[in-house]
């Protein structure tokens, strides 16, 4: 029986690495699976022994990684990975504009292309913050001006996959 923090990795991976596999489940296993023993061989060094989930920033960077090297050997599929929380403000709308229009520059020449999103609600929502009505609100319109913004961008017949997490 798969456990709830596999399901959720397998779920990630599957729709990042779909362009590649083509939605194969059994591939995004062997993925998850290559990648979470990396990661507690790493931890066990370390003197760390928890379960790994989907949100783990050494996961997402490890398959974000390997993702980008297997689309450099692709030369019509492109690969463009924003983590929202690497700066301070890089959350806002202006900057997450920014942010996404340098990657959508990068991925023009492609056919095919993947924009990965991370900690964008964490960036935006911080645990424990007054006035969280405000900042969902704020992070619901950061969504839909990066969801537009992809749309109105990307060349006529380009398909992009935007991916958040």
């Amino acid at each position: 029986m798969t456990r709830p923090a596999q399901l959720r990795r397998l779920h990630f991976l599957n729709a990042l690495f779909a362009p590649l596999t083509g939605h194969d489940l059994y591939l995004a296993q062997q993925i998850d699976a290559a990648i979470v023993t990396s990661l507690d061989a790493e931890r066990a060094r370390a003197g760390a022994a928890e379960e790994i989930t989907p949100n783990d920033p050494a996961f997402v960077n490890a398959a974000a990684q390997l993702f980008a090297r297997l689309c450099q050997t692709r030369e019509s599929h492109g690969f463009f990975h924003w983590d929202a929380a690497a700066e301070a403000n890089a959350a806002s709308p202006l900057f997450a504009r920014a942010h996404l229009m340098a990657g959508l520059k990068q991925l023009a020449t492609c056919r095919e292309a993947t924009v990965l999103v991370t900690n964008l609600r964490p960036a935006l929502c911080p645990a424990a913050r007054r006035g969280a009505a405000r900042r969902q609100r704020e992070y619901d319109e950061t969504l839909d001006l990066l969801r537009h913004l992809t749309a109105a961008r990307t060349r006529r017949g380009a398909n992009v996959n935007l991916l958040f997490l």
